[in-house]
């Protein structure tokens, strides 16, 4: 057994659901909102890359270092995106949240922060995480915006860290949350969606 298995988290504005390869028309469907794979700073697949990622990410969950989740808003029952668990050390009790990406239609409707709730719920309290990572491209002002809205810390930057296909090198800001900061940051995410 991993560390990680495969759960569905449920909330109001959203449910996770483990990835499968009956999400692929959807996620499809998904990411031409926005045309989010034209942004340089990003790796979000293509639609007609959408199979050859989804089946990257359940061969890295059979592997033990991912967990890949669908997010279906509740409303209407839309596939809007998808995130994952990853980086997995079982070993120290750690996880990253990313890979993330949502439909630009369902951006700033609340669905990404109770996608975290979720995610740093499930961490915190089931799986007895002692920290939980974020990583974002150094350009990428909005995913570092909302990294930091949650109340994560930045750790350091690790320059020239990655290879990106357009073939720049991606400076990698790296932030966390250690457990003894959960209660306070599950008590802001409460908070800001208590409102929406």
């Amino acid at each position: 057994m991993h560390f990680l298995e495969p759960v569905t988290l449920s909330g109001r504005l959203v449910t996770l659901e483990p990835l499968s390869s009956d999400h692929c028309a959807a996620l499809e469907d998904a990411v031409r909102d926005g045309e989010l794979w034209k942004l340089w700073y990003t790796s979000v697949p293509r639609p007609e890359d959408m199979a050859a990622e989804i089946e990257r990410r359940l061969a890295l969950m059979e592997a033990g270092s991912m967990l890949p989740f669908a997010t279906r808003r509740v409303s209407d029952g839309r596939i809007i995106g998808m995130t994952t668990y990853m980086n997995v050390d079982a070993a120290n009790r750690r996880v990253e949240i990313g890979s993330t990406w949502n439909a630009t239609s369902a951006q700033g409707t609340g669905t990404n922060p109770e996608s975290k709730l979720l995610l740093l719920r499930h961490a915190f309290e089931t799986l007895d995480c002692i920290a939980v990572e974020f990583r974002t491209h150094w350009m990428n002002r909005q995913s570092r915006a909302a990294i930091e809205r949650l109340g994560a810390k930045q750790d350091g930057v690790l320059r020239s860290h990655q290879l990106m296909p357009d073939g720049s090198l991606r400076d990698t800001v790296v932030y966390s949350l250690i457990a003894s900061e959960w209660h306070m940051v599950r008590n802001g995410l409460d908070q800001r969606l208590r409102r929406r």
